[in-house]
């Protein structure tokens, strides 16, 4: 956790190049000099096993070729955390927007994006070998560490190295306070992280075949990044286009249907089977989510074979064209998943619908088969909620807390999301870098199990340079980029940890009978509520809830 983050002195500068420690609550501007200030050293503190990031920024007067950055060991006498521990990147810039023009939102059709206020922002991660830097400019550079689980604890020193073809070797020294305590493994997390994935898009990027080895090869090292911030769902589509085709690359069906010509149906998972056990492999092994039956166009396509095409069937929940599409795949549909014993790991899922349309598609679901679990993201249905495994609640939405202390016991899971909705606090691609880190907080602070964002990699057109979307505020459709990851996504899984952390205090505490500790804890977290944000003090609240976390 960050203990120090405003800029520090290099040892070694002119005014033409400045190398200086920056806050990785900033995002550093590229064409402004950034605002110094004196402290000598990046000083942060970490559990065992934690990931801590560091900002560094340089800003040049000269033109610079070649520019590499490097991190050593850090040691602590015989003991060392390995520069392999380490990534050290350089920080990209992507066009954003804004909000609303009423400020309240970003949900809004933007077909032309000279109708908005752009820019550009830093947020891409760029591991790469070496940059070179125009003059007059600003380059941020991010440090990324993995502090080993198995490592005394002590003060780790290093330093951050810049160097180049045209000028001196410029350092910075680095100190992490290593404590007592470990953070475990990702897959061991209890924090439930619902980002949801989307293949079509990779293959559209990196224009390979949909589902051949190149393709699975590609998404490897994306998901893998995805598995480590402690993912539990695999998002799996079980119908053409389940969102309407609301994104650059539509979600297609992993199901192939076809209906024969004496009017039975036949179904092929081969593609979903790749998927599933493609994401297991990876430790993505929780939960399959399956979008979806009511999807919000009511036109569902499969293969006829008596007329040798792809047909459409339109159809609304209660009817019985919509019963026969259904029934029949969902009872072959648990015989399959039962045969791969993944029956007890899957949601027939749905988002955003309405109550009627759900209450008619669950009796649907338990007919054909009464162990299914079905999972949904929206408003709060007391109707339907006991129907319900996982309910997702959009963000400023509150559970009785009768009901959520019920679904806790009963082993349910109850979670937050937000969307384009939330004007602040949100993750989009203008965001405070800590807002990503506030919303974990706050999903520990309103007793959810977790979070949940629609889009871990729908991609624009270019996103490694273009963030703005036809329909959404900049950054809404994705969180990470095409072989790189985000100053969002880094602070994002800080909060992931911060929230394990509270999670195994909490437990110690009580278990030890320190009562004092654990109240000062459970006051600090109930902080982190909508009415105590200003639209200004995200980054304060999670410095001052991290600065607690590492006194105890």
């Amino acid at each position: 956790m960050l203990v120090v983050s405003s800029i520090g002195a290099q040892q070694r500068q002119t005014q033409d190049l400045i190398l200086q420690w920056g806050s990785t609550d900033v995002r550093y501007p590229r064409n402004e000099v950034p605002v110094w200030q004196g402290n000598k050293q990046w000083e942060t503190n970490a559990w065992k096993g934690e990931r801590v990031n560091a900002q560094a920024v340089l800003w040049t007067k000269q033109s610079l070729k070649n520019v590499r950055i490097t991190v050593s060991d850090l040691k602590c006498g015989k003991n060392v955390i390995p520069a392999s521990a380490t990534t050290a990147s350089f920080v990209g810039y992507v066009w954003t927007d804004e909000l609303n023009k009423d400020r309240k939102s970003g949900c809004s059709d933007r077909p032309n994006k000279a109708d908005w206020d752009s820019s550009l922002v830093a947020d891409v991660l760029e591991v790469r070998k070496s940059l070179d830097i125009e003059a007059q400019c600003t380059q941020p550079l991010w440090v990324n560490i993995w502090v080993p689980q198995d490592i005394p604890s002590g003060v780790y020193k290093g330093a951050l190295t810049v160097s180049g073809e045209n000028f001196a070797d410029m350092c910075l020294p680095m100190r992490i306070n290593v404590q007592k305590r470990i953070l475990p493994d990702p897959a061991q997390w209890v924090f439930h992280l619902d980002l949801w994935q989307n293949p079509y898009a990779v293959a559209r990027y990196y224009n390979v075949p949909l589902w051949s080895r190149q393709h699975f090869d590609i998404m490897k090292p994306l998901m893998q990044q995805l598995a480590n911030a402690g993912q539990k769902v695999i998002t799996a589509s079980v119908m053409h286009h389940p969102w309407a085709g609301q994104t650059e690359d539509p979600f297609d069906s992993m199901v192939f249907r076809m209906k024969k010509i004496d009017g039975s149906w036949v179904y092929d998972y081969t593609v979903f089977d790749r998927w599933v056990e493609f994401m297991m492999s990876l430790g993505i092994d929780r939960q399959i989510n399956c979008y979806t039956l009511v999807p919000w166009a009511l036109k569902f396509d499969y293969y006829d074979q008596a007329t040798n095409r792809i047909r459409f069937v339109e159809a609304k929940p209660g009817e019985a064209a919509y019963e026969d599409y259904w029934f029949s795949f969902l009872k072959d549909f648990a015989g399959h998943l039962r045969q791969k014993g993944w029956f007890e790991k899957t949601t027939i899922a749905m988002d955003e619908r309405e109550k009627s349309m759900m209450q008619k598609a669950f009796d649907l679901i338990f007919r054909a088969d009464a162990g299914y679990k079905v999972s949904g993201a929206g408003d709060y249905y007391p109707e339907i909620e006991p129907k319900m495994y996982d309910l997702c609640l959009a963000y400023g939405h509150t559970l009785p807390d009768s009901v959520r202390e019920e679904r806790r016991r009963s082993g349910k899971l109850s979670t937050v999301y937000t969307c384009c909705i939330e004007a602040y606090p949100n993750t989009f691609t203008f965001s405070e870098p800590a807002e990503a880190s506030w919303l974990m907080w706050h999903a520990v602070a309103g007793g959810y199990d977790g979070y949940l964002r629609w889009a871990y990699n729908s991609w624009t057109k270019d996103p490694l340079h273009d963030s703005r979307f036809r329909s959404w505020a900049a950054g809404d459709c994705y969180l990470v980029y095409p072989g790189s990851s985000s100053i969002r996504m880094e602070r994002l899984v800080e909060g992931i940890q911060d929230a394990e952390k509270i999670r195994i205090l909490r437990k110690e505490f009580a278990e030890s009978g320190e009562a004092a500790k654990l109240k000062k804890l459970n006051q600090t977290v109930a902080g982190f509520m909508p009415e105590k944000l200003n639209g200004q003090n995200a980054s304060q609240m999670v410095r001052n809830g991290r600065n607690l976390l590492n006194t105890f």
